[in-house]
């Protein structure tokens, strides 16, 4: 079973109407929770040259991600190109080179904020409190032309995007390795180099800050890739014969999401930073994923409860969730809010919007 029959309309500015999943694949909504890749971030004692080249001995310290996959993950089979990420942050920015090969180098979109994803792209998607909410997006190809913006709560749940929310201070460049647009050799790669400011990394008229020692991130990498053919010496995305579209992209990603939909902020990765150099931390797992993934199957189903009845189930018998213990539900105005205990005490909570949060 590829997808779920419960779909929502996304609409990006600019971008067709697509149907898109509210929730991962019907394999994996069991009690035990998806486990996100997961990266350290490091400490630089000075920023990079973000000239797109990477070839400053400060990202030497940086390790790789590991190696892209298909977003639905192993049930798809693995990208045909590798594509990986690394990371650093200081006081100002966080710092960001991607490497992606590519034996087509192909952009065509110059404009800001132009849909960059109609281009083969690179993305990066940051949500810094986990909640799922208030969360940013950025995507850039080849001629570097980028596309930043703001999303107040994932499209499933009725936000728009803020396509003129801007990275305030975003530094970013591209380097290609072959021709840029010209079918007649074989490319090899193209790398970014982003360094975002921190202070820009916040809700519209708010100012962010840079994370603390320990501090969590969800975070994920997108690649966008489209299958291209070349007619009068020029690319051009391959179309399907029988309705004259182009054939779908192809979205290979950091952190697998078991949907075609990059908007699931609670399956993307984790990004922990660490105050030290390389070397100098080891990841922890995040408190309590058993609790949260018990709230978010919650959700998964009212999501579908409501779409079937026009109203959410008062108790969690109707939702088919029996085996959920420590779990209560309780009916308010316009929703509903449902609470599970930590391991350790305290409590986390998620309503029908699909926040999440520990009160």
């Amino acid at each position: 079973m590829r997808g779920l029959t419960l779909i929502l309309p996304l609409t990006l500015a600019g971008a067709a109407t697509a149907q898109v999943p509210v929730r991962p694949h019907a394999e994996l909504l069991g009690p035990r929770p998806p486990v996100p890749r997961h990266y350290v971030c490091y400490h630089a004692p000075q920023g990079p040259t973000v000239d797109g080249r990477l070839g400053d001995a400060v990202w030497d310290a940086a390790p790789w991600t590991a190696a892209f996959t298909d977003i639905e993950g192993d049930v798809r089979p693995a990208p045909r190109h590798r594509t990986r990420a690394k990371l650093l942050w200081d006081e100002a920015f966080l710092y960001i080179a991607a490497e992606l090969e590519e034996p087509d180098l192909w952009a065509t979109l110059t404009t800001r904020d132009a849909v960059i994803f109609h281009d083969h792209d690179f993305e990066i998607f940051l949500d810094p409190d986990g909640d799922t909410h208030a969360y940013f997006e950025l995507e850039i190809n080849a001629l570097g032309t980028v596309w930043d913006l703001f999303l107040p709560k994932p499209y499933r749940d009725g936000a728009q995007a803020d396509n003129r929310w801007d990275i305030r201070g975003l530094r970013s460049a591209v380097a290609v390795r072959g021709t840029l647009n010209e079918p007649s050799d074989r490319d090899t790669s193209w790398t970014v180099e982003l360094a975002m400011p921190w202070t820009a990394l916040a809700p519209p008229g708010q100012t962010g800050r840079a994370p603390r020692d320990g501090d969590q991130w969800r975070v994920n990498f997108s690649r966008v890739e489209w299958d291209l053919v070349v007619t009068g010496g020029r690319y051009g995305k391959r179309t399907d014969p029988a309705t004259g579209r182009p054939v779908p992209e192809h979205n290979w990603v950091w952190s697998p999401q078991h949907a075609i939909n990059m908007h699931l902020p609670e399956l993307w990765g984790i990004v922990q930073f660490a105050a030290a150099g390389s070397g100098g931390m080891a990841f922890r797992d995040p408190p309590d994923p058993e609790a949260r993934w018990a709230l978010r199957r919650v959700y998964y189903a009212q999501s579908a409860f409501f779409e079937a009845n026009r109203r959410y189930a008062g108790d969690l018998a109707p939702l088919g969730l029996t085996d959920l213990t420590g779990v209560t539900l309780v009916l308010r105005a316009g929703g509903y809010e449902a609470t599970a205990a930590g391991a350790r005490g305290g409590e986390w909570r998620i309503r029908e919007d699909g926040k999440t949060w520990r009160p």
